[in-house]
């Protein structure tokens, strides 16, 4: 008898949101499944972890499916860390990572707390993926991702991902029948044109609300964000070695060593 795989899931919205509900959903027909999530939302969270404060974890039940769940008092990689050095008897196979509920493609990856789960994964040698719909709503319909979350992760799965890399998968908002296929890109050369909505509270203190556009640099038709605007999921292979190789050269001919 073949054994299962072990998947680790966990996300950004935190334990209780519908999107990592439908992922546990779609991971219970693969593999045995272990939850570690947060106990509250957690997005923008980026790679924060708790240092300066102690991590709580309790043993939860959501629903009638086979799935062991933890809940988790820090952010995305704390859970991630704490899974696999103590809540686990052994190494994950994979470790999935949302649905979340709300876009991660382009610049957006640094700042998101599903991908940087997914990130801590690989770091620690475990193949992931982090999965994102593009519907920041609560009661986002998931329907439409579950076959094709469940194809990816069985070709990562079969085929096993290359050494230091995750993917960072991201689903437009459409119905299934909509969905023209799966287009491994690049990320997209973008950014946020930020500004705060600036208040007072009753006591006269201002406070601030961050708010902002986000803006798409990058007219190339290989891109993450052309794939979701033209209906297709995107698939963009991440690495988290930040070296800027392409200027080695250059740095390497300043003459940083010249002192006074």
């Amino acid at each position: 008898m073949t054994k299962k795989p072990l998947i680790l899931v966990t996300n950004d919205d935190g334990i209780n949101a519908p999107g990592i509900r439908t992922l546990i959903s779609v991971m219970n027909t693969i593999g045995d499944v272990v939850v570690v999530a947060p106990d509250s939302p957690q997005s923008g969270m980026g790679h924060a972890i708790t240092v300066d404060a102690t991590l709580y974890v309790n043993k939860v039940t959501f629903d009638d499916g086979p799935q062991k769940e933890y809940s988790c008092s820090g952010t995305p990689a704390d859970c991630v860390k704490l899974a696999n050095r103590e809540l686990l008897t052994r190494k994950p196979d994979l470790c999935v990572s949302g649905i979340n509920h709300g876009s991660n493609a382009s610049i957006n990856v640094i700042y998101s707390g599903t991908m940087s789960a997914a990130v801590e994964a690989g770091v620690e040698g475990i193949p992931a993926i982090g999965f994102s719909l593009l519907d920041y709503s609560w009661n986002a319909n998931f329907d439409a991702s579950k076959p094709f979350v469940k194809q990816i992760v069985l070709e990562v799965l079969k085929n096993k991902l290359p050494n230091d890399v995750v993917l960072n998968v991201n689903i437009p908002n459409l119905p299934k029948h909509k969905i023209k296929g799966v287009k491994v890109c690049r990320q997209a050369k973008g950014n946020w044109v930020e500004t705060f909505d600036k208040r007072q509270n009753p006591m006269g203190k201002d406070y601030y609300w961050l708010s902002g556009k986000f803006v798409n640099l990058d007219g190339g038709e290989d891109t993450d964000e052309y794939a979701l605007e033209n209906g297709y999921i995107s698939i963009v292979p991440v690495q988290f070695d930040l070296t800027a190789y392409q200027a080695l050269k250059t740095l390497n001919s300043w003459n940083f060593n010249k002192t006074e």
